[in-house]
């Protein structure tokens, strides 16, 4: 069952143009001009009960609009969507009892009264029985070391202390969708780690769906399964991150310091033949790009067979400079939208068949399996620097 189906999904809003000027004013108290603005344009996606989806974009690119009438805050101009099969501006009495809302710069909570008080008038909004209330309140208090902020009025809690508080006031009723909108903005890391943890939890002791907007990718990083991006109202990407960044990454970068001074084009000569990018910090660092069609392991293991490394160190494909790459070239260019599109349709196609219906592998199981291979490729790295560096030392010997 999918847990939200949105076909040709459109908003349009008339802005009013206001003219300069004492004159313009006065124009405009009898005669206002209006332009019409296209916030999303036509988009179509589906999320399958379960899925962490991250929802991507600029400002401006629509993410909270589509939010909005995801949850029934705005009727759509056209198109047609569903939400545990509720049409939610239509039913909203009780399409609102399946979801749960968190809007990262908004509150729900009542601002002068205790936060007990505000999560007990919200257990009467949504009619939750006594009962799972307090088994539901008491599990989400220990889950996010709430015990000590429940008598204070919220507006004396910091901002990751409301934040949390507001995630539980989002999920008190147990909803099977839950939107998050820039439920991380302003946070420090340590707030940050506690929510994705949480949010993980909840996903995968209850499958509770949940899509994500954020400008935080290291939030899509560690929940998200899948990525749909959006673009001036248009969706250019909806398909895996590990894809994004095989289509996109530079390929992983290896960072050499030298035992002996390097020059440049001795560094080439090292890899010739390699569809490989050197970069020379100077004489004694270097880095070198490995794009995703080799082997790691194997480029290593060639330069550190012809030259001396006295450390190196692996790092991966920043997510954050290949979106905003990409929103550089997206919006402008055709192609860049076109690559996207099909990379995304590739993934979609050979995941249907991998996994014949059922969900995508969880982000945590990618994040380890991803984990496991770069410690191995770094292991075997470090190996053969330290075989190097020992046959250097020895070669030294002999000749004196």
């Amino acid at each position: 069952m999918n847990a939200i189906e949105v076909e040709k999904l459109r908003k349009t809003f008339r802005v009013q143009q206001n003219r300069e000027g004492l004159k313009g004013a006065f124009k405009d108290l009898f005669k206002r001009e209006y332009n019409e603005v296209m916030a999303v344009k036509d988009i179509s996606f589906t999320i399958p009960q379960g899925e962490i989806c991250g929802y991507i974009g600029e400002n401006g690119a629509g993410k909270s609009t589509t939010i909005k009438m995801l949850t029934g805050i705005l009727v759509p101009t056209a198109g047609s969507l569903k939400v545990q099969g509720y049409v939610p501006h239509q039913e909203r009495e009780a399409f609102v009892k399946h979801i749960g809302v968190v809007f990262g710069q908004r509150s729900q909570l009542w601002w002068d009264i205790g936060v007990i008080e505000s999560f007990r008038l919200l257990r009467k909004v949504y009619r939750v029985p006594e009962q799972d209330f307090n088994r539901r309140l008491n599990e989400l208090v220990e889950r996010l070391s709430l015990q000590e902020l429940l008598n204070r009025p919220v507006r004396k809690l910091s901002l990751g202390q409301r934040m949390r508080c507001e995630l539980v006031a989002a999920l008190l009723h147990q909803p099977e969708v839950v939107f998050l909108d820039e439920p991380t903005i302003g946070l420090d890391i340590v707030v940050k780690t506690e929510i994705r943890e949480f949010l993980l939890h909840m996903n995968r002791e209850y499958g509770t769906t949940i899509l994500l907007t954020t400008h935080d990718l290291q939030d899509i990083e560690a929940l998200c399964s899948r990525v749909i991006m959006l673009d001036d109202g248009n969706i250019i990407y909806d398909g895996g991150l590990d894809t994004l960044k095989s289509t996109w990454g530079k390929g992983r970068e290896v960072r050499l310091q030298f035992a002996k001074p390097m020059e440049l084009h001795a560094l080439h000569q090292l890899t010739a033949g390699l569809p490989v990018t050197w970069e020379a910090a100077s004489r004694m660092e270097a880095s070198v790009y490995v794009p995703n069609e080799l082997n790691v392991s194997d480029v290593i293991g060639l330069i550190v067979g012809q030259a001396a490394i006295s450390d190196l160190s692996i790092h991966e494909t920043n997510t954050d400079d290949i979106v905003r790459e990409i929103y550089k070239t997206g919006s402008a260019s055709a192609p860049a939208i076109e690559m996207l599109q099909k990379s995304a349709e590739v993934e979609q196609n050979s995941s249907a068949h991998s996994r014949g219906g059922q969900l995508h592998e969880s982000a945590p199981a990618q994040n380890e399996k991803h984990i496991q291979e770069k410690r191995q490729a770094e292991e075997d790295a470090r190996e053969l620097a330290a075989v190097s560096g020992g046959r250097e030392k020895s070669e030294g010997k002999s000749d004196e």
